[in-house]
């Protein structure tokens, strides 16, 4: 009998199982694929949490799952001898989001460790904040992000704020996969936490102070109060957590008409006016974009479920008709807002500035190695340091801690182009409410001078250059799939192309070998990054393309950048390279 067989039917007659779980599995008894689906593998626990579908099995999110987890960390605190320090804990509004992270609090507790939860569904972003503003040794968040309803996951966060790295997050994995039975696994009753003031909630207050660190972050100088009565925003928060803090952050900054989409206001674990809850998807928007057909706005905003994702469309006022922004581009009129106006008040940290004078550092925009190159060009701008990380805004709150402990830069702007972005260090992970809070302040400022959003894009591209960025996902379900994107990566790695079409290939870079190669010369030096499963291709005339397995869902991602002379020329440039980069691995477009 196959080792997931056996798993199988351990877990139908364990009786640590409750009898309503077992049934669940009894109930797909005979569907050996099925089976072998939720008892194949146990549920990896990568360097940022848990992340899969919800349902009973090892290769499952369910409550046992998560116990084993957060035994694993609890080890981990134990061990640092920071229990009274505590760990704050969020969720969301996805099916079991409240019952697994009160199941975490339970762990947590019965290894003696103190617990903060949230009094209500809270964004992610907040629990960053939370976790520094009380002071904690780590931070919990229950959430799938922007995924499909059937999925749920946990996020561990460390004492700065941000999600774990290395080497506490191998350090805690060790811990995790350590616990081989869930019979290790220690509970404590709410009850008895409570007696033993173990057990907390974390009020609205903790509210108050968000949105009081966010509104310190303005740069606004009346321009909303000369647009408060004209410009109309169009806003849904996906069924998630954004809709109170985005509505009170706007509401509090001066904005007047903002207009939710009623179906997606509410919290709804099901997500049913959704195929698929992630701003990236257009067919998100379609309730939003009626809406803002009927009142005439100027923008239409989504956060996504855990509210720290960003989504936008913006109205053509020569067409009438609403264009979707990318991450990047959102990115990049922030940034572009932030940084003007911070220079034009004298506190931009650039190079030679007396802002950096009196505070002895320099400035930095930091970004990922998969976002637009466009973020050079304005850090070249702006006299900043540039700095790119891997793929994942985790690295980018690691770089803001090594700016306190080393004191050498300035955190000025950080953003990665899956529609994430932060202004200021009160969070240190992407933080959609702060987004919509700069993004229509900067929409406020430019219509006051008579600029749409687009216009003001439109003067960006023309002042840097016309950068365009895609991003392709190919999905491989399963022990098959993940062979295939095994194999893909491998391929690429054996076998790299030297050139993709009319490419050609000047520089290699394996974050997994640790080599960036110069195609050219032969010369070959360290990535200076941690090791990650990442393919990146240089290629002439400022383009590039990286492939990448998701590191939270069964897929392959395939990235692309392309500079050209005009939009259309951008635009022709990527459709011929994005064509290239999928033949490349055999996949047909």
């Amino acid at each position: 009998m196959s080792e997931y067989m056996n798993k199988y039917k351990e877990w139908c007659s364990n009786s640590y199982f409750d009898e309503k779980d077992r049934k669940e599995l009894e109930s797909i008894a005979g569907d050996e694929k099925e089976i072998e689906d939720r008892f194949y593998k146990e549920l990896e626990f990568g360097t940022g949490g848990l992340r899969g579908i919800i349902g009973m099995g090892t290769n499952r999110i369910n409550i046992y799952t998560i116990r084993k987890a957060t035994q694993g960390l609890a080890n981990f605190i134990n061990k640092k001898g920071s229990a009274s320090k505590g760990v704050a804990i969020a969720y969301d509004s996805r099916r079991m989001s409240e019952t697994l992270a009160r199941e975490a609090a339970a762990c947590l507790n019965g290894n003696g460790i103190k617990t903060f939860l949230f009094y209500s569904l809270t964004p992610t972003p907040e629990l960053s904040f939370a976790v520094r503003q009380l002071g904690c040794i780590s931070g919990i968040v229950i959430t799938a992000s922007h995924n499909p309803p059937e999925y749920n996951g946990y996020k561990v966060y460390w004492e700065d704020g941000a999600q774990i790295t290395a080497p506490i997050d191998e350090e805690i994995i060790n811990e995790v996969n350590a616990v081989e039975d869930f019979e290790e696994v220690k509970i404590m009753s709410e009850s008895e936490a409570r007696i033993k003031n173990l057990f907390h909630i974390i009020g609205y207050e903790m509210d108050d102070r968000y949105i009081s660190a966010m509104k310190r972050m303005s740069l606004d100088e009346g321009e909303i109060n000369k647009v408060a009565d004209d410009l109309k925003i169009v806003y849904t928060p996906f069924n998630g957590t954004g809709n109170i803090p985005v509505r009170r952050i706007l509401d509090e900054m001066g904005f007047k008409n903002v207009f939710v989409v009623k179906e997606q206001e509410a919290p709804d674990p099901d997500f049913t006016t959704l195929e698929y809850p992630n701003p990236e998807d257009p067919k998100a928007f379609t309730l939003a974009l009626k809406l803002a057909k009927e009142k005439d706005a100027d923008l239409i905003l989504a956060t996504d479920p855990d509210a720290d994702r960003l989504g936008i469309y913006v109205k053509d006022p020569a067409s009438g008709e609403y264009v979707p922004f990318s991450g990047n581009m959102s990115a990049m009129i922030i940034a572009e807002y932030c940084l003007s106006r911070r220079r034009k008040r004298g506190v931009l940290h650039e190079k030679g500035s007396e802002a950096e004078k009196e505070s002895g550092l320099t400035g930095a925009l930091i970004t990922t190695i998969v976002s637009t190159n466009m973020a050079k060009a304005i850090a070249d701008e702006y006299n900043l340091e540039y700095i790119e990380v891997l793929t994942g805004f985790k690295f980018i709150g690691e770089q803001i801690k090594f700016f306190e402990q080393r004191k050498n830069y300035y955190y000025e702007f950080g953003f990665e182009e899956s529609y994430g972005c932060l202004v200021g260090t009160h969070a240190r992970d992407k933080d959609a409410p702060m987004a919509v809070m700069m993004l229509c302040e900067a929409a406020a400022y430019y219509k006051a001078q008579g600029l749409s959003l687009i216009d003001q894009m439109d003067n960006i591209y023309k002042k840097y250059g016309y950068y365009l960025e895609a991003q392709r996902s190919v999905t491989m379900k399963g022990a098959d799939g993940a062979k295939e994107i095994t194999a893909m990566m491998d391929g690429l790695r054996k076998n790299p192309p030297k050139c993709f079409g009319n490419w050609k290939v000047l520089e290699i870079i394996d974050y997994k070998s640790n080599r960036h190669e110069n195609v050219e010369t032969g010369e070959s030096k360290l990535t200076g990054l941690p090791v990650s499963n990442v393919l990146y291709f240089a290629l002439d005339n400022d383009a590039w393309c990286c492939a990448r397995p998701s590191g939270t869902e069964p897929k392959i991602k395939f990235y692309t950048g392309v500079k050209g002379d005009s939009n259309e020329d951008a635009g022709k440039k990527m459709e011929q390279l994005q064509k290239c980069v999928l033949s490349a691995v055999g996949i047909e477009d």
